[in-house]
């Protein structure tokens, strides 16, 4: 009896010490008992079976931990210049937030691992990432032949073009076309600068920050702006002096589109990316992204 006592003092032990899964220790002990008693003749100790029970636990335990271990998310630290809303930007906590930000986190969620956003000035942010300082960009970077000859990118998750933005009380217009004998601003040097140049009968103002051109367009100065369609989001949409004046119409007319970065041959990565993008885009929460922060 009293080494049935310390059999059973030894086997709580071992259970709550080493965090033994009760459903594999008890097949381990009923084996053990069939054992016991086909050698029953031998006389076999109970000190004997105490150490096979703790010997059994501390495999179980090791294994476990073994299995913990491996199964322990993989942390990935994306850079991101967060000095572009709605797509990246500091909110009023000094929170990094946007639609990138959300997208990345979805991502990480749907693919298993974990994410830290480590905020990246734009100048250096390619630089930090051959240098190895981090594992990708998120931080609407546009996929063009130029930079795919220097990292690898991500499938395209959205298309950041050239849209039209209008008054709201403006009516039968989709398109550039729709705007001839009008006037449509645009900031010196983009590429929305040109496609305005493209379209024939449209009178092109320019400007030094696009920012006038629609302060201009909600005071009724000109008819249109037309802009890379986060920055249009970011003032028809999120700002508060506009979101009640302007609206985006149409969809975008040129394609620009945006991917995640990611160091040349990092092939793991990309793949953890893109299974996860995958996911994301099948199960409708991209466009759920993309009605939150850019329509």
């Amino acid at each position: 009896m009293q080494m049935e006592r310390i059999f059973i003092l030894h086997f709580h032990t071992a259970i709550l010490t080493l965090n033994v899964d009760y459903r594999i220790l008890l097949i381990i002990i009923r084996v053990y008992i069939q054992i016991v008693n086909k050698e029953h003749a031998m006389k076999r100790s109970w000190s004997s079976t105490i150490a096979f029970i703790l010997l059994a636990a501390l495999v179980v335990a090791g294994s476990a931990s073994l299995s913990s271990c491996a199964k322990k998310p993989t942390k990935i630290v994306v850079a991101s210049d967060a000095t572009w809303p709605p797509m990246e930007f500091v909110d009023e906590n000094k929170n990094v937030v946007g639609f990138d930000v959300d997208l990345v986190n979805e991502v990480a969620k749907a693919a298993g691992f974990e994410v830290e956003i480590k905020n990246t000035a734009w100048d250096g942010i390619f630089a930090g990432l051959a240098a190895g300082n981090y594992n990708a960009i998120a931080s609407s970077v546009t996929i063009t032949e130029e930079r795919k000859a220097t990292m690898d990118f991500s499938e395209p998750y959205v298309n950041a073009g050239q849209v039209l933005v209008v008054r709201k009380e403006t009516a039968g217009v989709t398109t550039l076309a729709d705007l001839t004998g009008k006037k449509v601003g645009g900031q010196i040097g983009t590429t929305g600068v040109i496609e305005i140049g493209k379209a024939a009968g449209v009178e092109l103002k320019t400007y030094d920050e696009i920012g006038l051109a629609y302060q201009d367009l909600a005071n009724g100065n000109i008819d249109g702006v037309v802009a890379d369609s986060p920055i249009a989001a970011n003032f028809a949409l999120q700002n508060p002096d506009y979101k009640e004046k302007l609206m985006i119409v149409g969809v975008p007319f040129t394609d620009e589109w945006l991917g995640f970065a990611f160091k040349k041959g990092d092939e793991k990565t990309l793949k953890l990316f893109n299974d996860g993008l995958a996911k994301v885009k099948s199960s409708g929460k991209l466009d759920e992204l993309t009605a939150k922060w850019l329509k």
